[in-house]
């Protein structure tokens, strides 16, 4: 949460006028609980959709996770139909499949730097290119 990435993509939704929310996933920082690979980190995902949803009953609902985040929230997000739109903030297709991926039909923006320890651009190239089920989709490397 208050990592770098997070807490300046956080700060540009706000800037876009969108709602931003973060938080920890379990055993991290002062969370409770304990990791779960990614199993429980889910249901963190969905109580935070739930706690959006309730508070802020119209506004649409942008998902963007990072690294670890997009690859157990995106899976969520693109199934979950208060979702409109998905971001992808250092994808890190090295380390985790993302072939789900092909079922996306929600627009989605891949922001990934040159230099990322978890997913080289190349990779993450390939796997833009092979989405097909979105047309609206996007891929900015920094």
């Amino acid at each position: 949460m208050h990592n770098k990435v997070v807490f300046r993509a956080a700060a540009g939704l706000l800037d876009a006028g969108l709602v931003a929310l973060r938080f920890n996933f379990r055993g991290v920082g002062l969370s409770t609980g304990t990791h779960d690979d990614g199993r429980g980190e889910q249901d963190d995902i969905r109580t935070a959709l739930d706690f959006l949803s309730e508070n802020y009953p119209h506004e649409p609902i942008t998902f963007a996770g990072f690294s670890f985040g997009t690859r157990f929230g995106t899976p969520v997000a693109m199934n979950d139909d208060r979702i409109v739109r998905l971001v992808s903030i250092g994808t890190p297709v090295d380390k985790y499949d993302f072939e789900f991926l092909h079922d996306c039909e929600k627009p989605i923006l891949f922001v990934h730097g040159d230099n990322d320890e978890f997913g080289k651009v190349e990779n993450l190239q390939k796997l833009f290119e092979s989405l097909i089920k979105t047309n609206d989709k996007e891929m900015v490397d920094l």
